[in-house]
């Protein structure tokens, strides 16, 4: 950890990670405790609020989608009892009404998985009408279109007909798709 990101994360360093994705939150949760964050993480709705609860944190971030229910409930609590908490909405399902829902409920940025531990950070420690800094290596529209895809075929209990469904495509089409390697 730099003197520099010590000083811009400040005296308060607790960090409250919630996500269902345990691999990831895992992962997540090291990498920010390397940038010198004092993690606690939650796997759930219930307890991300209870956490908010008892011990509010000066950051957090927060999946939109949760088995037991929508993280914006955590994102409202934690604004309940620690206004000033600095909150950063993951989500794998981005889309505009989400993000703007995040916002209101006092989100100060809203990233789409995967987000790496550099674009959590800067993110949290965005001042002011600093924008961050666009990825270094974005991911190709193709591998956009492809991780879409992968996640409402997870959703759909890998269900091929509900999926194409769902995605408004052909099954045989949906079918070629998932038989070809992801794309860089």
């Amino acid at each position: 950890m730099t003197d520099e990101l010590s000083a811009q994360i400040g005296p308060d360093r607790t960090l409250l990670l919630v996500d269902d994705d345990e691999p990831f939150l895992k992962r997540l949760a090291r990498a920010m405790e390397k940038r010198g964050f004092v993690t606690e993480t939650a796997e759930s709705v219930a307890e991300g609020k209870q956490i908010a609860h008892s011990r509010p944190p000066a950051y957090a971030v927060v999946d939109l989608r949760l088995e037991d229910g929508n993280g914006l409930d955590v994102v409202e609590t934690l604004r309940e009892r620690r206004p000033d908490c600095r909150i950063v909405v993951l989500t794998g399902y981005g889309a505009i009404a989400t993000a703007v829902a995040a916002v209101k409920f006092g989100a100060i940025d809203y990233l789409s998985k995967p987000a790496d531990a550099d674009d959590v950070t800067n993110a949290l420690l965005a001042r002011g009408d600093v924008m961050p800094a666009p990825p270094e290596n974005p991911m190709s529209a193709d591998r956009v279109r492809w991780e879409h895809i992968q996640r409402v075929f997870e959703m759909c209990d890998r269900n091929v007909s509900e999926t194409a469904r769902r995605l408004n495509m052909h099954r045989r089409t949906l079918q070629r798709i998932l038989a070809k390697r992801s794309p860089k």
